[in-house]
């Protein structure tokens, strides 16, 4: 275990001594060390280890393990758990709010990888890019070109988005230069928010029905776990493609399967899976219809040191005593004695 020097915050983390990610925690230390924060290393195998030795931690790294409700009951002094992610499924946010623990993420630094890869992967499937290069390779030329003969052109098809964050709002920005009409579903979004994209809100179902692709960006939760199943590939047009690019376990996985297998639906693009890794004999990653990739949308060279950094400058807003730039658990800050900097809005209204 790396001990701290007994001055200055401690910033508990599960070790990642002898793994690939064994840098000495390099870039979140960019923003941790000026303010005399110094990370304990935790080589625990069980959750109550981990739970002991950061007992007196003002801040835990979320990564290597999941900080469930066992560990933050054993947290004594923390005041914010760091998450160098989007999804917040790794912490339990619940319990972290009844302790008064703020929870942040790090939401907006990989938003346009994922939007490009989710791109990709609607392009790759309605070009039907994994069929086409298999019968390439089996010497079947002529055989490629009556697939198409039921595909319609992209200009003019419809998108329909499931949720309306960012990754979301920068697909539709993308699907403008394609000729696509987008259309979305996010009961916690703004009308203006939408059509001030060039985005139609409308509701879940009449999406479903309408979109020739459906693309899932909904976060996982309670509500979302899941959210899309078997009545809602049953209202999907036959010729409709699903994407994505979210988290798997908001799609009923099974469901999906049946709606491919029966052709309610055309094809599937998928980048994440209701288990992961999924396993090999998954039918899913052998049809001609369905593309898929590794949980890989936000990979760049990037992208691991811009997350690992705003994890560590959110650790050290939040332990300068400051409202983290974003939280999960947005609740609980009026509960702490965190002061706001963020400048307050000034339009007319909550809404308006």
């Amino acid at each position: 275990m790396t001990e701290s020097d007994g001055s200055g915050f401690v910033v508990a983390a599960q070790s990642r001594q002898g793994t690939p990610m064994d840098d000495g925690f390099r870039y979140e230390r960019e923003a941790l060390d000026p303010i005399g924060a110094t990370i304990l290393q935790i080589p625990a195998q069980t959750d109550a280890e981990f739970a002991e030795a950061a007992r007196n931690a003002q801040a835990v790294i979320a990564a290597g393990r999941r900080i469930n409700a066992e560990i933050i009951a054993g947290l004594d002094h923390c005041v914010v758990i760091g998450l160098g992610s989007v999804g917040a499924d790794t912490v339990d946010v619940e319990a972290a709010t009844e302790a008064g623990i703020v929870v942040t993420n790090v939401p907006d630094v990989f938003v346009e990888e994922v939007a490009d890869h989710t791109m990709a992967l609607l392009l790759a499937a309605h070009r039907r890019l994994k069929l086409m290069d298999r019968l390439m390779g089996e010497g079947k030329w002529r055989e490629a070109r009556p697939v198409f003969n039921e595909v319609p052109r992209l200009w003019g098809q419809t998108l329909g988005l499931i949720a309306f964050g960012n990754i979301a709002r920068a697909v539709a920005r993308r699907c403008q230069a394609f000729g696509l009409h987008v259309i979305a579903y996010d009961p916690y979004v703004s009308e203006l928010t939408m059509t001030a994209e060039g985005v139609e809100p409308v509701g879940f179902m009449e999406m479903l029905e309408r979109a020739d692709f459906v693309s899932m960006h909904a976060p996982l939760n309670d509500e979302t776990r899941p959210l899309v199943s078997d009545e809602h590939f049953n209202a999907m047009k036959p010729s409709a493609i699903f994407v994505n690019n979210g988290r798997g376990p908001t799609v009923d996985e099974a469901a999906l399967l049946r709606a491919l297998e029966s052709g309610g639906i055309a094809g599937a693009a998928l980048d994440v899976f209701e288990v992961e890794p999924t396993n090999a004999e998954n039918p899913l990653l052998h049809m001609d219809n369905v593309i898929v990739t590794p949980h890989i949308a936000s990979a760049t060279a990037r992208m691991m040191p811009e997350t690992r950094r705003r994890l560590g400058r959110e650790l050290a807003t939040t332990l300068q005593g400051r409202w983290p730039r974003s939280a999960v658990n947005p609740e609980v800050l009026p509960r702490t004695e965190l002061r706001r900097w963020q400048p307050y809005p000034m339009q007319r209204g909550p809404n308006r």
